[in-house]
């Protein structure tokens, strides 16, 4: 890892802020935050003026919160907290800028979001903690002209605290860019969901001026990018303890506890031939890279073989048989996608999220809604709350697991997509186990595509592949409830295609 070349520009006298008195607690706080209680370490302030940020009476960190805390604080405001989907990241966060406005005068909390979803899902949080967000994620028209005069404001003496909270996209636009020098010297920024944060245009928008920096993630790690994962690291600061697995948090009561089924999908016969070439054409091409990580012809056949599987029309044939038997239930999500990392959602994807949605209202009867990017955020906010009351049996999803959706009502989650991506493998996953009243266990039909059987050498290939995707199957499998009944499944499979242990 490179030495940090960004120097830190506040002055603070971190040593006393980090001692021992601390983490003293002023007084006892009941708690609201999903399962568990505990004293709260940070100070309690009730008559923080409006707008400044205070912990609220209802909220309650666990003792790895408090723990991230004190590490960030330890490592001279800077860092990176790896925590699994769901563990109370944002709260941590806002916990921080609570004490950093306590203990050294903090003026303002810039947060980075990658999609507007999100952007509304931290000011809701924002206000919980009595702060009142400027969101800017849309025309530049809409937010300048406030966040210029609060900025003045603060400069002159007449407000205390921003809280200004915006995405990828605006960030590095010139709109935004311009207000940066503008900024006060006690600035905390959070980059949410910070692995996307690490590509070249975005990580060189960061401003080098903020000296405060924390970074979100329960999957840092840049998806075969190294470069980028360094730069993020770089700028944020390197992963700090504890790493919250989700192991962890299940047994932390952060998440919840889940029952977990396999569904194999066999591909149709043309499917078949479909992915036989175009998996000897991965071949030839990786025999070919000299830089697998930037090859863009190995890339894009890749992604074609993504698509195909991510699309099996096998899959509808399965969850046809699944939900049948399934009528009478209540908060399913339906999660289609074709293992797309960054982009724009393919035709494939919204054929099957048309087709998911067609089979389970046409024919089943099963009261369902899409729930996708392009729809209008008030749009999103009723089907969330239709499909809490239960005026919505499921909803039908593209790509609302991979980055920080919050419907902690879900209770059971049918996953079509496909992905080899560690990430979304993780996020797709974890989300569905966030607490909610009521919710004592989740359930996981996870629907995975069987490779053909291909020639000797091809399948060399082949078999590397899948052990690496069995191998995240059985460990979320032997996390699970049932993990001897899925693990069984799992390794059948493994017999079957002659993968070594896992």
């Amino acid at each position: 890892m490179r030495k940090n070349k960004f120097p830190f520009v506040v002055s603070v006298d971190w040593e006393s802020v980090a001692a021992g008195g601390y983490y003293q607690p002023s007084r006892n706080i009941k708690v609201a935050e999903s399962g568990g209680a505990y004293q709260l370490p940070l100070s309690f302030d009730t008559h923080s003026p409006k707008g400044c940020p205070r912990i609220p009476p209802d909220i309650q960190l666990r003792q790895y919160q408090r723990q991230a805390v004190a590490n960030w604080f330890a490592h001279r405001g800077r860092g990176t907290l790896k925590m699994a989907t769901g563990s109370g990241k944002t709260i941590t966060a806002l916990a921080i800028a609570t004490e950093l406005y306590q203990k050294i005068g903090l003026q303002l909390l810039l947060v980075v979001c990658p999609y507007r979803h999100l952007v509304t899902q931290w000011a809701r949080e924002c206000e919980h903690f009595n702060l009142e967000p400027i969101l800017a994620f849309e025309s530049v028209y809409s937010w300048q002209s406030q966040l210029s005069a609060q900025l003045y404001n603060l400069q002159v003496g007449k407000q205390s605290f921003i809280t200004l909270i915006t995405t990828n996209s605006t960030l590095i636009k010139e709109g935004f860019q311009s207000q940066l020098k503008y900024f006060p010297e006690k600035t905390l920024i959070v980059g949410d969901e910070a692995h996307n944060l690490g590509t070249t245009r975005i990580e060189k928008s960061l401003p080098r001026n903020i000296g405060l920096r924390l970074a979100l993630s329960a999957t840092p790690e840049r998806y075969f990018d190294e470069a980028g994962t360094e730069a993020l690291f770089d700028y944020f600061g390197s992963v700090l303890q504890p790493e919250l697995t989700l192991a962890d948090a299940i047994r932390q009561g952060a998440l919840v506890r889940y029952l977990y089924y396999p569904v194999f999908v066999e591909l149709t016969e043309a499917e078949n031939i479909a992915y036989a070439k175009l998996t000897q054409r991965i071949g030839w091409a990786l025999g070919e890279a000299d830089d697998i990580e930037n090859d863009t012809t190995l890339t894009s056949l890749l992604m074609q073989r993504a698509r195909l599987v991510g699309a099996a029309a096998n899959k509808l044939r399965a969850l046809q048989r699944l939900m049948a038997k399934r009528l009478n239930t209540y908060h399913t999500l339906f999660y289609c996608g074709d293992g797309s990392v960054d982009g724009q959602v393919s035709n494939e994807s919204n054929r099957q999220l048309a087709a998911v949605t067609q089979l389970l209202g046409s024919q089943l009867g099963y009261r369902v809604n899409t729930y996708t990017a392009q729809t209008p955020l008030a749009e999103r906010e009723e089907l969330r709350r239709q499909f809490e009351r239960g005026e919505l049996q499921g909803l039908v999803a593209i790509r609302c697991l991979d980055e920080g959706v919050d419907i902690p009502s879900i209770e059971t989650a049918v996953i079509l997509a496909s992905s080899s991506n560690p990430r979304q493998f993780i996020q797709r996953r974890g989300r569905v186990l966030r607490p909610h009243p009521g919710k004592e266990r989740a359930t996981l039909f996870d629907m995975i595509v069987l490779p053909p059987d291909l020639g000797r050498e091809t399948w060399e290939v082949e078999r590397s592949l899948l052990k690496k995707e069995l191998k995240r199957f059985l460990e979320f499998a032997e996390l699970a409830d049932n993990a001897g009944q899925a693990r069984v499944k799992l390794l059948e499979i493994q017999q079957r295609y002659g993968v070594p242990d896992c």
